[in-house]
């Protein structure tokens, strides 16, 4: 009672100079729920914004202005009555790294038939594709995924050829709308000139028209078709699994912590199996970790992005090793990616250099960075669910360490979808 009375009378204090800037954000849990929280931000002159647990009511979004010490904030709310935890709202930005030369499947738009969409030959029969066997393990098990795969990430082109018959309803988090297309961030497309391999990144080159080359330039869409390049890999390696877009950052690569925390527990409670989390942030969260632990009980694999600092560090998701597989980038010729963050958060590795995939409106690109090494991960559990659905996290993790012994660092090395789906089925 006497911790209420001393935070009552500090926020009277600052009331009357509130003013209408942007406010700090918080991530709340209160176990007496919705109402109670409500009622405990009258007299602090805060704002519950929005529930980030779905139907389990306990975990929110508070606002309150910036003109208080957020530390302090802390403090005072995690002194009230059924709050158990409160966490300042993280920035976030999804994976990417610098991409060098244009590869030459960008250059290879022959049409194939792939599991009965239309896709680019250089994308279908790419050298990552046959370094981790993706045939070998589809033919010899005939399997072609199953379950549903939740990207979080920048939202997927719903309309591209190669997602025929793939995709279900997602989310867009950042606008709070049905859907998840990440086209919605892009006002204007031009397709009056004939498309050509291009920079349109610093991690992608996308088979795109001279005008929308130099406009994906801008940084404001520093990461525009990064959530449809996941998605293509995850398609590349499981095109029958179904694919969740679940957006949670904006086409410059930023998003919040909160957005990543509500479109985790969305995945959980629309059925998916598997969620891949192509994004790092520096400072461990309690709720992220409680919100794959979640996960993990219900049956859902995360796999997660590493990190392109090229350092021996511990990034978040992946840092949660005993609950998500952090995935590591390596070269065609087997070797780490200079890019690639290794050490304790990585499980396991897989192609990250040059990969062709999937790019919004229809085309395209190739990506360098852990983001286009962890959907290969992703998209390998998908063909274990094709094995078993009742398939576990540590399952999972134990079936992709057989693998291909890079180097110390790189966890139990590259990854051999032959050689995972094998042991998965011999145990």
């Amino acid at each position: 009672m006497k911790r209420w009375i001393v935070s009552v009378l500090f926020v009277f204090c600052f009331l009357s100079a509130r003013t209408a800037v942007a406010d700090n954000r918080f991530v709340v849990r209160d176990t007496l729920g919705l109402t109670s929280l409500q009622n405990l931000c009258l007299p602090l002159a805060c704002t519950v914004v929005r529930t980030l647990d779905g139907a389990l009511g306990q975990l929110f979004l508070v606002t309150a202005s910036n003109i208080i010490d957020p530390n302090l904030f802390v403090t005072i709310l995690d002194s009230l009555p059924g709050v158990v935890d409160v966490e300042i709202d993280q920035s976030l930005h999804v994976q990417q790294s610098s991409g060098t030369n244009i590869p030459s499947g960008l250059y290879d738009s022959t049409p194939v038939t792939y599991f009965g969409a239309t896709v680019w030959h250089g994308y279908a029969y790419q050298s990552a594709a046959q370094i981790i066997r993706v045939e070998d393990a589809q033919n010899m098990f005939n399997v072609t995924g199953a379950g549903i795969v939740a990207v979080i990430d920048t939202g997927i082109d719903p309309s591209h050829p190669a997602f025929a018959n793939v995709l279900i309803p997602g989310y867009d988090f950042t606008r709070n709308s049905a859907g998840g297309s990440e086209r919605n961030d892009v006002s204007q497309w031009d397709n009056s000139s004939q498309p050509q391999p291009a920079q349109v990144g610093q991690s992608t080159m996308a088979v795109v028209d001279p005008y929308n080359a130099t406009m994906l330039s801008r940084a404001q869409y520093a990461a525009f078709g990064h959530g449809t390049m996941v998605a293509g890999i995850i398609h590349l390696v499981a095109p029958a699994a179904k694919i969740m877009g679940l957006k949670a950052f904006n086409a410059d690569g930023s998003g919040y912590l909160s957005d990543i925390l509500r479109a985790v527990y969305y995945a959980v409670q629309h059925s998916t199996k598997v969620i891949n989390m192509s994004f790092t942030y520096p400072s461990t969260s309690q709720e992220m970790q409680k919100a794959v632990q979640y996960a993990g009980g219900r049956g859902v694999i995360c796999a997660a992005a590493a990190g392109n600092n090229g350092a021996d560090e511990i990034l978040y998701p992946a840092g949660y090793s005993t609950l998500v597989m952090g995935v590591a980038s390596t070269t065609d010729n087997d070797t780490l990616s200079s890019f690639s963050n290794y050490g304790a958060a990585v499980w396991v590795a897989s192609p990250g250099e040059a990969i062709i995939t999937t790019y919004p409106f229809g085309t395209y690109a190739a990506g360098w960075g852990t983001s286009f090494s962890t959907p290969f991960v992703s998209g390998g559990v998908a063909l274990l669910v094709s094995l078993s659905q009742s398939v576990n996290q540590s399952q999972a993790a134990s079936a992709m360490g057989y693998a291909q012994w890079i180097s110390p660092g790189v966890g139990q090395g590259r990854i051999d979808l032959y050689q995972a789906l094998s042991a998965f089925a011999s145990r």
